[in-house]
């Protein structure tokens, strides 16, 4: 049988992961692929350590979670350093990304307590609901956030009481297996988070397929999850996916125009735009089109590309040449670019940032490229900014800058997105619920009732009727 490659390669399953860097080219390690019998071999051990870990006190369970939490903000830099290596982000943004695991866990310990049922009144009787972990989670993370969206789903899983078995992307899995180490330090029982690098179509396949695996939660191409929902489907599966994206960044002629054309830049390349949250539609009112523009160009130019490891870099190299060739397919010779800044000279995945007028239909404005590249399109009224903006099978986030309030809150309810921001960019936090609509995506994860998603109500009714028996 043939398997896609993490290079795009057709061939038999790869014994070895090859990590490359992608700001030098280099082979940083070789990591050992998964085969289906050790995921099968995994989930046992997962299953019985899921019941010692479900019949822990919560406060205990709780406790320990900290530990976790604690054992990672004690090695921040390291796995900072690691994500740099393995996925080229610059060093500052690494930080933060090894931070916000250990936030996310200390937020789920915090539900650990709070994971009630209710007592609901019917006649007769009580009532009661319990929440109840499903057993044994797979958690498949991508590589353009290896870190936090493999936390995403692996904290509020463990807060809930389940075991987690967590298949990182194949050319990003250094930082999870590092994780997995600090939760076996931190306490955490062995067998009850274990990361299984290798193949989506062999490691991924044997992890979705498996009986025992209660839940999948999915972060990736709207395409695999398509694959993925199907492939669940034989065993009813639960299924989060958290999928593409083509948002807008929607700019009014009544907007801080100098304030939101310095923020442009930050919302379409930060991580050389490998963020499905980027807001590549920029849509601007035609009366203040030629100006927004004058004020984007500077702060395009600004947004400096360089070594990752270098504290002023604000943008690294592309994960893979597979993911360098992908974007320039969307950007010919001949593109109408408005604005190209510029990259390091020999080794590395670089792609400059890049700004190209668009049309509504255009394939650069219509699908998902993955990479620093944004289309501009003008719009006349906010009805046409409406319908420009939802005019795209995904539904992930987006923004809006005006100074009127009432139109702030029209345009928010009125674009089909998941998660919008007003004269902001900010998507994603660890206290609020995160995920799509459209081809963007099923479920929410992060917020309040993360932890729920990945529970069984139970619900139980106790009779209070007297018995028609009579006592002895």
């Amino acid at each position: 049988m043939q398997h896609a490659t993490a290079q795009g390669r057709t061939g038999p399953p790869a014994e070895q992961l090859e990590i490359i860097n992608p700001a030098t080219e280099e082979l940083i390690t070789t990591v050992p692929v998964t085969t289906p019998q050790q995921v099968d071999a995994a989930v046992t051990r997962a299953a019985a350590a899921q019941r010692t870990w479900a019949a822990l006190a919560p406060a205990d369970r709780a406790r320990t979670l900290r530990r976790f939490a604690s054992a990672v903000d004690g090695h921040i830099e390291e796995l900072a350093v690691l994500e740099t290596r393995e996925a080229g982000h610059p060093l500052g943004n690494a930080c933060w990304e090894a931070g916000n695991v250990r936030d996310l866990l200390d937020y789920s310990a915090g539900g650990v307590e709070r994971l009630t049922g209710q007592q609901i009144p019917v006649a007769g009787g009580v009532n009661l609901t319990f929440a109840e972990p499903l057993g044994v989670v797979a958690v498949i993370a991508p590589w353009n956030f290896p870190m936090p969206v493999a936390a995403w789903g692996t904290a509020p899983a463990l807060a809930a009481g389940n075991a987690v078995l967590l298949k990182p992307a194949e050319t990003t899995p250094l930082t999870a297996l590092r994780l997995a180490e600090l939760a076996l330090e931190a306490g955490l029982p062995e067998g009850l988070f274990q990361v299984l690098p290798g193949e989506g179509p062999v490691t991924g396949t044997a992890l979705v397929e498996h009986p025992r695996v209660a839940k999948v939660v999915f972060t990736g191409s709207t395409a695999v999850g398509k694959r993925l929902m199907a492939q669940c489907a034989a065993t009813v599966k639960r299924l989060t996916l958290e999928l593409g994206g083509k948002s807008p960044n929607i700019v009014f002629a009544d907007a801080d125009l100098e304030r939101a054309a310095a923020a442009a830049p930050g919302s379409f390349l930060d991580n050389t735009g490998q963020d499905c949250c980027a807001r590549s539609r920029i849509l601007v009112q035609r009366s203040v089109h030629d100006r927004f523009l004058e004020l984007l160009e500077p702060a395009v130019h600004a947004f400096r590309a360089g070594n990752p490891a270098d504290a002023g870099t604000d943008m690294g190299p592309l994960v893979s040449a597979r993911q360098r060739e992908r974007v320039r397919s969307y950007v010919p010779e001949d593109a109408p670019a408005l604005i190209r800044g510029t990259v390091p000279e020999g080794p590395g995945f670089w792609y400059p940032a890049t700004v190209l007028a668009g049309a509504p239909g255009d394939r650069a404005a219509a699908e998902e490229i993955f990479g620093p590249v944004a289309v501009v399109l003008p719009f006349d009224d906010e009805d046409e900014a409406v319908r420009l903006a939802n005019d795209t099978d995904y539904g992930l986030s987006g923004s809006l800058w005006t100074r009127d309030g009432a139109r702030a809150l029209r345009v928010s309810r009125a674009v089909a997105a998941g998660n919008l921001s007003v004269n902001s960019h900010a998507s994603v936090r660890y206290s609020t619920p995160f995920g799509g609509y459209k081809q963007s995506g099923l479920g929410r994860e992060l917020g309040p009732d993360a932890l729920a998603a990945f529970t069984e109500t139970k619900n139980v009714f106790l009779s209070t009727e007297p018995s028609t028996r009579e006592s002895p």
